[in-house]
C-alpha cells in the first residue's frame, strides 16, 4: 500500500514580515490617530465655544459635528494611503538597488 500524496494547498497568510511595520509605519498611525482624537474629541469638547460664529446661517459647532468629523477622517485615511504608497515605494526602490548591488560581479 502507497502512502497518500498529499494535495496542494494554499498556503495560508501568515503573520506579516516584521518589517511591515517600521517605525516609519508606527509614527504615521500615531500620528493619525492623534489627528483623529483631536478632532473627534478636542473639537466637540469646545463645539459650545464655537456656536458664536454662524457658517452660511449655521453655527460653526453644528458643521464641524455634523460634516468636520467625517471629512477629517476621510481625509486621514487618503494621507494614510497616500503616505503608504509612498513607503511602499522607497521600499521596493531600495530593494531593487540592493538586488542590483548584490547581482554585480565581484571582481
Amino acid at each position: 500500500m502507497q502512502p497518500l500524496k498529499k494535495i496542494h494547498e494554499p498556503e495560508l497568510a501568515g503573520p506579516f514580515p516584521p518589517d511591515l511595520h517600521d517605525m516609519r509605519h508606527l509614527w504615521l498611525k500615531g500620528l493619525l490617530l492623534l489627528v483623529w482624537a483631536l478632532v473627534s474629541f478636542v473639537a466637540m469638547f469646545f463645539a459650545r465655544d464655537l456656536q458664536s460664529f454662524v457658517v452660511l446661517g449655521w453655527p460653526l459647532g453644528y458643521w464641524i459635528a455634523a460634516q468636520g468629523a467625517v471629512l477629517m477622517f476621510i481625509a486621514i485615511v487618503v494621507a494614510y494611503c497616500g503616505a503608504m504608497n509612498r513607503f511602499e515605494r522607497q521600499d521596493a526602490a531600495r530593494a531593487a538597488a540592493l538586488t542590483a548591488e548584490r547581482a554585480k560581479p565581484h571582481g
